[in-house]
């Protein structure tokens, strides 16, 4: 792996949207007690048949530590065996696994961001490692170490053989910017000016840190997210592009719902702003459910704080 060191948008980069074309998608085979109670099977199932969906549309690719290796490949291996019985009836794609040791499994937020030019008519695509902290480090981050999966990024692009800048020490995780590929970031200032992540800038620092990795020319600082998130509040959690100019709102109609408070900051806020193309925008509203969904006693005994 090559690190940058440059900046994406001087080199002609940016941020494509969620929606464009993927080569694949990164997963992480499920370990940490901390997350999947000390047996994860469960979690593995709910795993597995996540995967067997995206292969449907996209290579996965699945990283996976050395103890459930066994496990990880199995699953890999007989999928890929039916992909190859199956190639000619209907279109299939691999699951790639790759031996990593990990913190947890949430490979959104601590993979590496790509970035695309379409200079000389062919599309380049690079990575960008941000700092991770585990959601907050020692102010209120989710778990004790998280040295593995701060190092995953790199790790990914070099097995991929991505050239790759380097954004650390500036915090960020995948979940909390979300692209319309055409020069407009949503984030939420709940999340981005949390003082677990870079208290040591200002909220102008931060966004400028943003256009110049992801190659922005608009920041769209929703103020909340989802009500008690545990991320601080990840946009991808609240908000996201459909396509260009439109966006989809979580939304309650229930006025009593803590939640109604926080999704009406943001529809105030999105009808008052235009993208980074002077359009104003779209807002489709989500409902989400009334009743607010709680870890049992009995599931929290299974899991292990360590």
């Amino acid at each position: 792996m090559k690190n940058i060191k440059t900046i994406p948008s001087a080199d002609g980069y940016h941020m494509p949207a969620e929606y464009a074309c993927h080569k694949g998608c990164i997963l992480i085979w499920p370990q940490r007690p901390g997350s999947w109670k000390k047996n994860p099977e469960a979690a593995e199932r709910a795993f597995c048949a996540v995967m067997q969906a995206i292969a449907e549309s996209e290579a996965v690719y699945l990283a996976c530590g050395k103890a459930a290796l066994p496990r990880a490949k199995a699953f890999a291996d007989a999928h890929n065996r039916q992909f190859q019985r199956e190639i000619s009836e209907k279109k299939h794609f691999p699951i790639v696994v790759f031996e990593v040791e990990t913190d947890d499994a949430w490979a959104r937020d601590i993979g590496p961001t790509f970035v695309v030019s379409d200079k000389a008519n062919e599309r380049m695509v690079r990575a960008v490692n941000w700092e991770f902290n585990a959601w907050g480090g020692e102010v209120d981050g989710l778990y004790a170490s998280w040295k593995l999966d701060n190092a995953f990024a790199k790790a990914f692009s070099a097995w991929q053989g991505y050239e790759c800048y380097d954004a650390a020490p500036f915090v960020l995780e995948g979940g909390s910017i979300h692209s319309d590929g055409e020069g407009t970031v949503l984030v939420t200032a709940s999340c981005l000016l949390s003082k677990g992540r870079n208290p040591e800038l200002s909220k102008k620092q931060i966004e400028e840190k943003l256009k110049s990795y992801l190659g922005a020319e608009k920041i769209l600082w929703l103020p909340r997210g989802i009500y008690l998130d545990e991320t601080n509040e990840h946009v991808d959690n609240v908000c996201a592009f459909l396509k260009p100019g439109e966006v989809v709102l979580a939304w309650t109609d229930n006025e009593d719902d803590p939640q109604y408070v926080l999704s009406k900051a943001c529809l105030d806020y999105l009808e008052s702003e235009c993208d980074a193309k002077g359009r104003k925008l779209v807002v489709h509203k989500l409902p989400i459910p009334d009743i607010p969904i709680c870890v049992t006693k009995e599931e929290l005994e299974g899991y292990c704080f360590e």
